[in-house]
């Protein structure tokens, strides 16, 4: 029986004989999907016995879940709305992109994923800075306080970020007004990530994670099977589609020549960078998980979902474009939510659709856990020194919602520019300046803690100044902030004696 047959029984059995306008479903579906995610996240959270559990899942994730919490937190509504959207924009050309993220994404799989499971285990540690420190222990003190304050500051402002796209998103969808839209966004996150932490939040991106390869296969197939069957389309054929689009879409460097589509290419790949062991979210996942049979496991699912969702990805936005034509979209990352709306019935449209809401939260609780235990564990319990596990996890669970609860008021009184502005640091500035001092610290034994402090600030300060200055426009700042890092961090190590 094909997709077509299937869905028209569904339409007959379930849809027509009780009609409900296609605005009501999405709510209703938007609802139970997110009141099933609330659930499930307290459940998990009764799981937690102690801070261990709290702050990093007792370091006993399955390999699975690690896997697909890494890759909904690493991709939240990028694979669902940016990359589609970019797709169906530029073209073909956004391959150099797609390329560059799945290239990170498997090397920090290959190489990384269990180096760091097996370092967290030997140093006992439960947050990103704390592995750090544990590893140049000549100066830990301070790599906890840079580490932590950075991670802090920066992701903290990304939970902020989340409400308001969180705000808008549901003013998009419902007409809701976005103040009001980011008070719901937070009630969301909230309850579960205070109760649970790092347990509830990784179980609940498992859900994420699933609906989101899901819409991203059978999304293209059926995709396929309309434009088979529509002749009423832009184009029936995606080839066609992208040559008649625009002159360039079927270029694969955007109809650049020479030093420009070199640039062009490198602008895309750069991503690579920010995915090797920089983004704090992501390493957690791997330190996390339970043991070295297990990291082999997830490493497997971890590859085969990024290749394939990102594979669907771009062939849903070429879908997009095939069936709406170029420039008929008001804004180019609708293409997915139009597409799915377009091809699947309204009900089943509604469940992904809300799959792409749930990843962006997927991201806020996950960043919301990690500034929180970064706080709890690198900065307040080295000063109150409190050795009750009941005391420490109820502090834990105190500093999370006092985080949320500043982090929703500064969405709602500060310039939104200000925020995202920010937020825009965060890959080249904290992604490929980590990235560097992870490498380091795994592969070169020479590299010391003064060295790696040394490294995280400037690689911090370079990322600011090469932004504000507008060089961002010219040469991207995540290729030459990791290579600025890298040789910063290399002449440290030689220039600077390290701590006995």
């Amino acid at each position: 029986m094909d997709f077509r047959v299937t869905f028209n029984i569904f339409r007959e059995i379930i849809i027509k004989p009780y009609p409900m306008p296609e605005n009501v479903q999405l709510a209703l579906v938007t609802i139970g999907y997110l009141m099933f995610l609330i659930g499930l996240g307290v459940y998990q959270g009764q799981k937690v016995k102690n801070n261990t559990d709290y702050a990093i899942a007792g370091r006993k994730l399955p390999g699975w879940v690690a896997a697909l919490s890494e890759r909904a937190t690493g991709e939240s509504s990028w694979a669902l709305l940016g990359l589609p959207g970019a797709a169906y924009a530029m073209g073909i050309a956004e391959i150099w992109t797609a390329i560059g993220c799945v290239v990170g994404i498997v090397t920090a799989w290959w190489l990384l994923a269990w180096r760091l499971r097996n370092e967290a285990e030997k140093y006992s540690a439960n947050t990103f800075s704390d592995y750090l420190a544990a590893r140049h222990g000549e100066v830990a003190k301070w790599v906890r306080l840079v580490s932590s304050t950075t991670i802090v500051f920066f992701f903290f402002l990304y939970v902020g970020a989340q409400f308001l796209g969180g705000g808008k998103t549901l003013d998009t969808m419902f007409g809701i007004k976005p103040q009001w839209g980011m008070l719901i966004t937070a009630l969301i996150i909230i309850p579960y990530t205070i109760y649970g932490g790092f347990q509830s939040v990784v179980y609940t991106d498992v859900v994420q994670a699933l609906v989101m390869i899901f819409t991203l296969t059978v999304g293209p197939i059926v995709g396929f099977f309309y434009l088979a069957n529509h002749p009423e389309v832009y184009s029936g054929s995606i080839t066609i589609a992208l040559e008649s689009a625009s002159p360039t879409h079927a270029l694969l460097f955007n109809g650049l020549k020479g030093a420009a589509a070199g640039m062009f290419l490198v602008g895309g790949f750069s991503w690579f960078f920010g995915y090797l062991g920089g983004m704090p979210q992501l390493t957690m996942r791997f330190m996390a998980i339970k043991d070295a049979r297990q990291a082999k496991l997830a490493r497997n699912i971890g590859i085969t979902w990024t290749v394939v969702a990102y594979i669907g990805a771009m062939l849903l936005g070429m879908i997009g474009l095939a069936i709406f034509g170029p420039n008929t979209l008001s804004d180019r990352e609708y293409v997915m939510p139009a597409t799915i709306m377009k091809i699947f019935p309204p009900a089943l449209a509604a469940l992904l659709i809300t799959g792409a809401i749930a990843a962006m939260i997927s991201t806020a609780d996950s960043l919301l856990v990690l500034s929180s235990t970064e706080l709890s564990e690198n900065i307040v319990k080295p000063f109150r020194r409190i050795n009750d596990e009941r005391l420490i996890l109820r502090q834990s669970r105190i500093i999370t919602a006092l985080l949320a609860i500043v982090a929703l008021a500064i969405a709602y009184v500060s310039p939104q520019k200000l925020i995202f502005t920010l937020v825009s640091y965060v890959w080249a500035g904290i992604g490929c300046t980590f990235s560097v001092v992870i490498l380091l610290t795994l592969f070169w034994r020479s590299f010391h803690g003064r060295a790696a402090l040394a490294a995280m600030v400037s690689g911090l300060f370079f990322t600011i100044v090469w932004i504000s200055s507008g060089m961002d426009k010219v040469v991207t700042a995540k290729l030459v902030n990791f290579f600025f890092t890298l040789i910063v961090a290399v002449l440290s190590t030689y220039l600077i004696p390290s701590k006995k």
